[in-house]
């Protein structure tokens, strides 16, 4: 899967790689952040958590459009500053007050700037790689590679949140407790009720070295020093950006080639530059709008996982693991199992017998470090809501190979009917993405069955949560759905895209990102409004809905995007 690959890919996956792992590291806390230190409600939350969203993926057109006529290497520099400047105004502790809810807006505008010229330039530098014929008949296989890379960064995210909450807190002679910060301010705001200040009570009684002279004291005490961690961990961000440049810089003459826009192209002679006639334009551009009012629904369903799903994961999920499902809450022992997966295939691949002998060898010794892991994990394990998120990466890097295999398998099976595979196509991998969205949204359906509604038990834990398997089972289902949909998207916007407007067009791909991240704010306002299920069905009849407009569109689409 990696042979024949430009090491230009390497040096522009791993560069990303970074600026990933220091974003999901933020979101992962961020819902949890507002609604700890500032108090806000479920509505108020989610709607500042979809308008950044929104804000993040809708950025990337105007910086198409800057790169289209400047260059796209200059943007991403810029664009890695400008983050920079957006996270460390984040990592700022600050009072919740006025002054304080304007320094997180304002640095949230950064990293929406930042991001905007950074993502989707990097990704059409990626592409450009792939207009050398040489290399054009591994673009898919490329952007999967590319989309694998980005979700290791991913992957670690939520455990490093974790780690460095833990670590803050356990100075301040703290631990976690998920029921805590919404107690906690309701006993501020006198609101709390008599049964919930007793709970409270003996919330605080559990801390290992803090004892609080009064609950006021103590709920004060609680939100500043867990607001304060979350800051810590928004830190983190400024760490990986530095890392991030530092190997763009370090390699740029690994893809240096591929930092030029059609402009640049033309005016050099370039060989790869293609001069499409004004209806050729049109109907590419037509097609992707097309992709691009489609995808809108699968972001909205899909970036659930930092609000709805964390919320589930917070007030109905057990807040332990049991048997096998406690290796999932052990990063290590995810890395592990992800790995071997590579080294699994590449028993089957290497051509030369001692490459297979390596590989066999290398699975066995990651298969046992795993399970010496999972071995020497305590039984019930406490996990945190924030860790459900880094199943979705984890199950990107993991099942990416085997989702190339498949495709690949299918690009091989060539006759008469089926000349150049039977591989389906770009268009028709994200209908059927949809659907299998869908099929995510039934798991949470059957796990809600029997809950109470949000607004019942009001941000605490719920008198009979489930147990973890079914979230997990969820964000698997998700995530085999992403990988028919994201890497595909982006790897057919880099295609099919008009020169002159390459960075536009991949910027209106994050724009239609950027519609459903905004409209993924509808569950969170509808979460104390409808009873528990009702979210999940909205989701997914939206889901089903959009993969059949999809497929209703396919003839036009692939009529249009022909080479």
């Amino acid at each position: 899967m990696f042979k024949g690959q430009p090491k230009g890919l390497y040096a522009l996956a791993l560069a990303n790689t970074g600026e990933r792992f220091g974003y999901y590291t933020m979101l992962a806390i961020f819902m949890l952040f507002l609604q700890a230190k500032f108090g806000f409600g479920g509505a108020t939350a989610s709607t500042i958590y979809a308008i950044f969203l929104a804000a993040v993926y809708f950025m990337p057109v105007l910086g198409g459009i800057l790169a289209d006529k400047i260059g796209y290497g200059k943007c991403v520099v810029v664009g890695v500053a400008v983050m920079f400047s957006g996270y460390l105004c984040l990592s700022i502790p600050t009072a919740a007050n006025g002054f304080g809810i304007a320094l997180m807006i304002g640095a949230l505008l950064l990293i929406s700037v930042g991001t905007g010229l950074f993502k989707g330039n990097l990704q059409v530098m990626v592409g450009n790689l792939y207009d050398d014929p040489k290399y054009s008949a591994k673009r898919d296989s490329a952007f999967s590679l590319f989309y694998m890379a980005i979700n290791i960064g991913a992957m670690f995210a939520p455990s490093a949140a974790t780690a460095i909450t833990n670590r803050f807190l356990g100075k301040a002679g703290l631990v976690y407790k998920a029921d805590i910060p919404a107690l906690a301010h309701q006993f501020l705001n006198g609101t709390i009720t008599p049964e919930n200040t007793d709970r409270l009570a003996g919330l605080a009684a559990q801390m290992p070295g803090y004892a609080a002279p009064d609950l006021g004291t103590f709920s004060q005490y609680y939100i500043d020093h867990l607001s304060s961690s979350y800051n810590m961990g928004f830190a983190i961000a400024c760490f990986s950006l530095i890392v991030s440049m530092a190997i763009y810089f370090g390699f740029r003459k690994w893809f240096k080639h591929a930092d030029v826009n059609a402009k640049q192209q033309k005016a050099t002679g370039d060989k790869n530059y293609v001069e499409l006639t004004p209806k050729q334009e049109k109907d590419r551009i037509t097609a992707l709008i097309m992709v691009f009012a489609v995808v809108i629904f699968f972001w909205m369903a899909f970036h659930q996982n930092g609000q709805s799903l964390t919320w589930f994961a917070r007030d109905y999920t057990q807040a332990f693991a049991t048997g096998w499902s406690r290796i999932g809450f052990n990063i290590w022992a995810l890395a592990l199992i992800a790995v071997s997966v590579y080294t699994l295939f590449g028993i089957f691949q290497s051509e030369k017998t001692s490459g297979k002998i390596l590989n066999g060898v290398v699975t066995a010794a990651l298969w046992c470090g795993a399970f010496a892991i999972y071995k020497g994990m305590s039984d019930p394990l406490e996990i945190f809501p924030q860790l459900f998120q880094q199943f979705n990466p984890f199950f990107v890097v993991a099942l990416t190979p085997v989702s190339m295999a498949i495709f690949s398998g299918l690009a091989n099976k060539k006759d008469e009917k089926h000349p150049n595979g039977k591989e389906p196509s770009a268009p028709m991998k994200i209908g059927l993405g949809m659907f299998v969205a869908a099929l995510g949204y039934l798991i949470m359906i059957l796990a809600s069955k029997g809950q109470p509604s949000p607004a019942s038990i009001q941000g605490t834990v719920a008198p009979d949560p489930v147990v973890p398997q079914w979230l997990m089972g969820t964000y698997l289902t998700l995530t085999f759905a992403e990988l028919l949909l994201s890497p595909m998207g982006i790897s057919f916007v880099s295609k099919v895209a008009p020169p002159k407007v390459k960075g536009l067009m991949m910027g209106l791909w994050f724009a239609a990102t950027a519609v459903g991240n905004y409209l993924s704010s509808i569950p969170g306002l509808l979460w104390e409004r409808v009873p528990l299920w009702a979210n999940w069905a909205i989701l997914m009849a939206l889901c089903v809905i959009a993969g059949t407009i999809m497929f209703a569109m396919l003839k036009k689409i692939n009529a249009a995007t022909a080479e």
